[in-house]
């Protein structure tokens, strides 16, 4: 194929089937996610859940915890959790007199 306005024709073929190929692939994948997702439904595991732990897992732990906490502070801003129930992310502190108290 020749030149046509500028664009290699032979060029531009090769990268369209490629990319057919590749989206051949990837519906090929797709399905077999969504068979592996039915398989685990069918043994009682929720599939959804199942899809978060796996974008939670892809994430960086800091990325992962720096979510939690805004999403933490968001549902405690609309009333969702009380503030006793949030995760203290620094492990309480008792004073000596309260640590005496404790031992005994």
């Amino acid at each position: 194929m020749a030149d046509v306005g500028g664009v290699a024709g032979e060029r531009l073929r090769s990268f369209i089937e490629r990319i057919e190929r590749l989206e051949e692939e990837r519906s090929a994948l797709g399905d077999d996610l969504r068979e592996v997702y039915a398989e685990a439904k069918g043994t009682g595991f929720d599939p959804k859940i199942m899809r978060q732990i796996v974008r939670l897992r892809k994430m960086e732990s800091n990325d992962r915890a720096e979510q939690e906490m805004l999403l933490d502070t968001y549902k405690l801003a609309l009333g969702m959790i009380d503030s006793f129930e949030m995760p203290s992310s620094e492990p309480e502190q008792t004073s000596e007199p309260e640590q005496a108290v404790q031992a005994e």
